[in-house]
């Protein structure tokens, strides 16, 4: 359980997030939630599924929205969160975080928000939404708001988060300065896999409709890895291929031993192994390591009753950390 005044065992706090925008893929996986599995041992840690920053892209679903957050909620039990040692709960569950980011927008400089560089990069993934507004703009406020709320000592990032936690670092000076010693300066915890390829190459990302989801059958897996692309030069079974530039050896070095990476890399530039064995290989190392998580998530869609209990108990426990911060908060700005 969560300690009303202190945090656990004076363990430091960790805090992320992810947003219910689609199914969980390999990318929210690998790039962030498995990290969050591992760090739960090693520290107080919340989790939280945005549905208020998911409101940023999706605003126009709300009936997609209310689906897909319970969808990562299953997706995030079965990939191994632990509510016996972690807090998981709904962003909107908890009133503070719209009071806190509120607050904190008042103190905000217009151009430290205007100059995260991920702002223009959320642009160009998400063309088919309308985005100018004044949520999508102030969301990396409300990141800040996330974090300082749970006075987060810890946040597992990828590299491309990186000027959003540097904001939340300027913001937290810039409170403390104006008013009182409140929020630590979090610091960042970085992921071992900062961006994973989907099947065309790029970036995998659910705007670019290129992800192989968490939840997705084997045979689905196997099937979006086998139209996956490799390298572009190799034509023929007989061409000498370049793993180095293929977005299906980045799989075979998260997956494979360093001794059968080499093989494989070494097979691929002298043509002795070709693309289809490559992928072959790939699914069912991916398949493999993802029988558990889809054993425990068939036990969870059976058990809906337990997940909400699990959401609904988090969120009792974050609001009593967010309370006592919010109303540090509201003295300090004399709102009371």
């Amino acid at each position: 359980m969560f300690a009303m005044e202190t945090k656990i065992m004076h363990k430091k706090r960790l805090l992320s997030g992810i947003k219910p925008t689609g199914k969980m893929h390999l990318g929210n996986y690998l790039g962030a939630v498995s990290n969050w599995v591992r760090l739960q041992e090693e520290f107080d840690s919340c989790f939280m599924i945005a549905d208020l920053h998911a409101l940023t892209t999706v605003y126009e679903h709300p009936e997609e929205l209310k689906k897909d957050k319970i969808d990562l909620a299953v997706d995030l039990l079965s990939a191994g969160i632990d509510p016996e040692k972690s807090c998981l709960f709904f962003q909107s569950d908890v009133l503070e975080h719209s009071e806190l980011h509120l607050i904190l927008s008042m103190i905000t400089p217009l151009s430290w928000v205007t100059r995260v560089p991920s702002y223009r990069g959320m642009l160009d993934e998400e063309k088919g939404s309308s985005l100018n507004t004044y949520g999508f703009l102030g969301y990396p406020v409300l990141q800040a708001a996330d974090i300082l709320l749970y006075k987060g000592d810890v946040v597992p990032v990828g590299k491309d988060q990186l000027p959003h936690l540097e904001l939340t670092r300027e913001v937290c000076r810039r409170f403390n300065y104006l008013y009182a010693n409140i929020f630590p300066e979090p610091e960042d915890r970085l992921t071992n896999y900062p961006v994973i390829p989907g099947v065309d190459g790029r970036k995998m990302s659910k705007s670019y409709q290129n992800t192989i989801a968490v939840s997705h059958s084997e045979k689905e897996t196997g099937n979006l890895i086998m139209k996956m692309l490799t390298d572009p030069a190799r034509k023929r079974r007989t061409d000498h291929g370049n793993p180095d530039i293929c977005p299906l050896y980045e799989y075979h070095k998260i997956y494979n031993t360093k001794i059968r990476q080499q093989v494989i890399a070494d097979q691929c530039r002298s043509a002795e192994i070709g693309c289809v064995d490559c992928k072959k290989e790939c699914v069912s190392l991916i398949n493999e390591s993802l029988r558990e998580v889809r054993k425990r998530r068939e036990y969870f869609l059976q058990n809906p009753q337990q997940v909400n209990a699990v959401l609904k108990d988090g969120a009792k426990k974050a609001r009593v950390i967010a309370g006592k911060t919010i109303n540090e908060v509201r003295k300090a700005v004399g709102l009371i």
